[in-house]
């Protein structure tokens, strides 16, 4: 409880030292409205698609789709795809030098590719993202799995257990601390990735709305606030389910 109020009084601190600003001129109206404009633009786009085109709950939607897409599809191939190739040294070394070529790539460096691959759908947007969480997830998988316990491991041996009950018993659960932060980075890449996908052609999105209004400082920060806003939501929520699935730790 005091944690949370703590944060609640370090967000109205802020905002009151931002409104302070812009009304004793230290920071120009112009370019840095105050809060409450921003928060009067939140009130007026929800109704009022002006000038974008669209209402905030279109480009809220329209992100949406695009972000969870390419994190889901990163969680369900990149958790898999880590946890193999940290458990079964066989497919660790077929895996790892090609995973190595891709992991420093960056991820808007493929757009280009993703264009004449894939055209400027959900898709393409998608797999921008897509690439920018998998890493995380492959990487944390990975170390977690192999910080098993080896005394663990050595007693279901001695058990009669196989390699692969071994694998599912205690490599997996031993792995889910690490893995859990790796979705929380891949979580974070997907949100701060979601403006480059966005710029593929969009009409719809906050990445869109941001970009198309470069002579709008209000509407560009009230994007940015609405990603904030909901990256800390969807945060929350993970850190709620972590909780539910590694209570047997506690």
């Amino acid at each position: 409880m005091a944690r949370r109020s703590a944060a609640v009084i370090g967000i109205l601190g802020f905002l009151l030292l931002w409104q302070a600003a812009v009304l004793a001129g230290v920071l120009p109206s112009r370019y840095v409205p105050a809060p409450t404009e921003v928060i009067a633009l939140f009130a007026t786009k929800l109704v009022d698609p002006n000038p974008d085109g669209a209402v905030l709950g279109v480009h809220i939607m329209a992100s949406l789709q695009v972000a969870l897409t390419g994190f889901l599809l990163a969680i369900v191939i990149g958790i898999p795809l880590g946890l193999f190739m940290g458990w079964f040294r066989g497919f660790d070394k077929f895996m790892r030098p090609i995973f190595e070529i891709l992991r420093p790539i960056p991820p808007v460096s493929w757009i280009p590719l993703t264009i004449i691959w894939m055209g400027i759908g959900l898709q393409a947007k998608a797999f921008i993202v897509f690439f920018s969480a998998f890493v995380p997830c492959v990487i944390n998988a990975y170390t977690g799995i192999k910080q098993s316990s080896p005394v663990l491991i050595n007693v279901a041996k001695t058990c009669g257990a196989s390699n692969f009950t071994v694998f599912r018993k205690i490599g997996i659960p031993s792995a889910m601390t690490m893995t859990f932060a790796g979705i929380r980075v891949a979580l974070g890449n997907a949100w701060a990735t979601l403006v480059a996908a966005e710029m593929l052609a969009a009409n719809a999105g906050l990445g869109y709305m941001i970009l198309r209004q470069f002579a709008r400082a209000d509407i560009i920060i009230l994007g940015i606030v609405v990603i904030g806003v909901i990256g800390v939501i969807f945060t929350s929520v993970l850190g709620l389910l972590e909780k539910k699935v590694l209570r047997w730790k506690r």
